[in-house]
């Protein structure tokens, strides 16, 4: 599946069909049973993609699989008011327990995103890599872009906190529930996205910056134009030849 084809399904599966279900087909299905399967379409979406489409186990795949889990399991706790909207932001809580927890435990979460990036595809590659994200200035911006994903988080979380509580007013169960939950999802799940992408894509951009400070350049390329793997193979030749001195 190419990537226009997945991201119009991200999107057309993520935010515009479980819309779609809670403005038109509450009546015909009743609230409940409306904002059940509207809750977990995006859920499905993801399982499928991760069994059937991306088909790999990794920490990115495996964070998106528990995000789907956690709120797969809470679109059957049926609430209302505060704890809708505490619920609601369960996804945001996630990350900030999964990407927080990482820099705790000595292991910075995009740490593992960037080496998801690069495809270490053999041991030697993985040991090259582990050694370079090890070097003391790679690992602090390692531990800052983590940090700036957790804050991402939070203020997303707060966001969506906030717009559910002032927003879904009505009790469960009633269409005018519904009808406010898919107001909500029309802001959170259109623009929450672009925030999001911008943070990683920075994150991310932060730490190739730092990891490009120890490599050797190739004359009148920027970094990002040459082949990474070909950089690090000069990168430990050099450190090869530092040790036999």
């Amino acid at each position: 599946m190419n990537q226009t084809t997945k991201l119009a399904l991200d999107i057309s599966l993520g935010a515009v069909v479980p819309i779609l279900i809670l403005t038109y087909l509450t009546q015909p299905l009743g609230a409940p049973v409306a904002y059940v399967v509207a809750a977990l379409v995006p859920v499905t979406w993801v399982a499928v993609d991760l069994a059937l489409i991306t088909r790999s186990f990794n920490y990115i795949t495996s964070y998106a699989g528990l995000t789907a889990i956690v709120n797969g399991v809470l679109a059957f706790w049926f609430v209302d008011g505060v704890l809708f909207a505490l619920k609601d932001s369960a996804a945001y809580l996630v990350g900030l327990l999964v990407f927080a927890g990482s820099i705790v435990a000595g292991r910075p979460m995009l740490r593992f995103f960037f080496s998801q990036v690069v495809k270490p595809d053999t041991p030697a590659r993985r040991v090259a890599l582990d050694a370079l994200l090890a070097q003391p200035d790679v690992r602090r911006t390692l531990v800052l872009a983590t940090l700036a994903v957790v804050g991402l988080n939070v203020v997303l979380g707060a966001a969506n906190f906030w717009l559910n509580l002032i927003t879904v007013i009505a009790p469960f169960g009633s269409e005018a529930f519904n009808q406010q939950v898919a107001r909500v999802n029309a802001v959170t799940r259109v623009a929450f996205p672009l925030p999001s992408i911008a943070v990683f894509g920075a994150a991310i951009y932060l730490v190739y910056r730092s990891v490009f400070r120890h490599l050797p350049r190739e004359e009148g390329k920027s970094p990002f134009e040459s082949d990474f793997w070909e950089l690090m193979q000069r990168y430990e030749a050099g450190q090869e030849r530092v040790r036999l001195r």
